[in-house]
């Protein structure tokens, strides 16, 4: 893994600097998605996907639910529902067992296919890249449509903030907020829009690699040095 040479910048920043982010705070936030963005060069979602349309699903799926296990459940998935029409008329009880492993199942069911008949009848059968319009639909928040507007499209209109995102910018001080909207807002008074695209990717794999909830492994940590967080 990538470690830097040196300290690039001095910890002399203060929480209150969140009210208003600060030259100083601004300039880390930088430097530490700058550092990850090296650690992990790969900046691409782990669900997987061939198009708009699985991300979206895939996406949906995400929620409450690792991606490993959504993999497991999308691989089948996507061969016997190929396209937005196969949804939109999916036999609900059916796709309930179907995506049952990755919990919430009947919710998750009834959003893909009233999202996937949205689709067909209202976007001619192409999952919108905006984001106003994929907020619409049922089950898709804006984290999921930050998701997909990126990871489908490589459009920056935001920063998803799902869980891990959500640790990382509490413990490297890049937000006191709890709500992901307001996370998100944070994120984005931060970082110029060129950083958007991939910091939700760069966090959620130093999240997973360096950073989990339990036992931070912050001797290893490429941004330790830019980090006030200290393990108890």
């Amino acid at each position: 893994m990538f470690m830097p040479d040196a300290p690039c910048i001095e910890k002399n920043y203060h929480m209150t600097d969140l009210d208003k982010p600060s030259t100083v705070l601004k300039k880390r936030a930088r430097a530490i998605i700058n550092l990850l963005r090296r650690a992990y060069p790969q900046t691409r979602t782990l669900l997987n996907h061939s198009n708009p349309l699985e991300l979206l699903i895939a996406t949906i799926l995400s929620a409450q639910c690792t991606d490993k296990k959504v993999n497991e459940i999308t691989g089948p998935l996507f061969e016997k529902y190929t396209d937005v029409t196969d949804f939109a008329r999916a036999n609900q009880s059916v796709l309930e067992q179907e995506i049952r492993p990755t919990g919430f199942y009947r919710n998750k069911a009834a959003h893909i296919i009233a999202t996937a008949t949205i689709i067909l009848d209202t976007y001619n059968g192409r999952v919108p890249n905006r984001m106003q319009d994929l907020v619409k639909l049922p089950g898709v928040a804006r984290k999921t449509a930050n998701i997909v507007l990126a990871g489908a499209f490589h459009i920056a209109d935001g920063i998803a903030v799902d869980t891990h995102v959500k640790r990382l910018a509490g413990r490297m001080g890049l937000s006191t907020n709890t709500i992901p909207d307001k996370i998100e807002q944070d994120l984005m008074a931060l970082l110029s829009k060129s950083f958007w695209l991939d910091t939700n990717f760069v966090l959620v794999n130093h999240g997973r690699a360096t950073c989990p909830a339990r036992k931070p492994r912050c001797t290893l940590c490429v941004i330790r040095h830019l980090c006030p967080y200290t393990p108890s």
